[in-house]
């Protein structure tokens, strides 16, 4: 099976939540982890209302961070991922219409309770991280961040400098943009997040090709892919961030893992600075 290859490979962190399927994911991460129970960190999300009768994102009907509806999705995750806590356990998205207190503190209960370990925050304001904190320390923020888009530099990454809280990049590879398999002759089923994503038009795609032959001159030089140069400059942001690529193939879980063996130079991520400074990223990434 796919996971036990990754956990094989040396994979202990696992990203999943109660609205990818809706539902299903957990259920197959807790089947096929269940006999690692003890050598992996899964995480999971709440803060979703869903209409489990319909999938995907189809099913995300509203945000709902209220405690008591925390408190039923952590009961539920628990069973579906076989475990007796769960190691990491992010807000999916602010919730406008409950304090972020008293998400931390529905949270904290979980914690105090032993059906929590740490406490997550995605997509979240430097604001709203530092609110959380002062209630239940926050472990772990899980935000969009890549080589081509960097929005979260500016405030959110010292504060989490600041405050001791790990960062999780999604997206890493942009999607898999960043791979450089994707050009202007591929497509995308209806189901599939890039059909509607203004970089992922095909203007978008070809205009973006800068930042491929970017990572191409880079991973020549180094003997990696341009998949493993993106990963590898994340990596040297800080020592304190995880990505988190997803991975269909064994292959590509490979080359992915790969990138951790790739060093790049200071004058190497000064070379790649000053190029991207050059670039202007067409399409907002939703």
């Amino acid at each position: 099976m796919f996971l036990h290859a990754a956990v094989e490979r040396g994979v202990t962190f696992f990203d999943t939540a109660e609205v990818y399927g809706p539902f299903t994911n957990e259920e197959l991460v807790g089947e096929a982890l269940e006999p690692y129970r003890g050598q992996v960190v899964i995480a999971t999300k709440f803060g979703w209302k869903l209409d489990a009768g319909k999938p995907g994102r189809e099913a995300m009907i509203g945000l709902d961070s209220r405690p008591e509806h925390i408190k039923q999705v952590a009961e539920a995750s628990l069973k579906r991922l076989r475990v007796e806590a769960i190691d990491l356990f992010y807000q999916h998205r602010v919730d406008p219409d409950v304090p972020i207190e008293d998400v931390a503190g529905a949270v904290k209960d979980l914690i105090q309770a032993g059906k929590v370990k740490h406490f997550g925050l995605s997509e979240a304001p430097a604001d709203l991280i530092r609110r959380a904190h002062a209630v239940q320390p926050v472990s772990a923020l899980q935000s969009e961040y890549s080589i081509w888009f960097r929005d979260i530099e500016a405030a959110i990454l010292p504060t989490c400098e600041e405050l001791g809280i790990g960062l999780v990049p999604y997206s890493p590879l942009g999607r898999g943009y960043l791979t450089g398999k994707i050009d202007e002759s591929s497509t995308f089923d209806r189901s599939d997040i890039r059909a509607n994503n203004p970089r992922f038009t095909q203007e978008a795609i070809k205009a973006n090709r800068a930042v491929i032959e970017l990572l191409e001159k880079i991973a020549a030089q180094k003997k990696a892919t341009p998949a493993q140069i993106a990963l590898a400059w994340l990596l040297a942001q800080k020592p304190w961030i995880a990505p988190i690529p997803g991975s269909r193939k064994l292959s590509r879980l490979e080359e992915n893992i790969g990138a951790a063996k790739v060093e790049l130079t200071a004058a190497d991520l000064g070379e790649i600075e000053q190029a991207m400074a050059q670039i202007t990223v067409l399409g907002d990434r939703y």
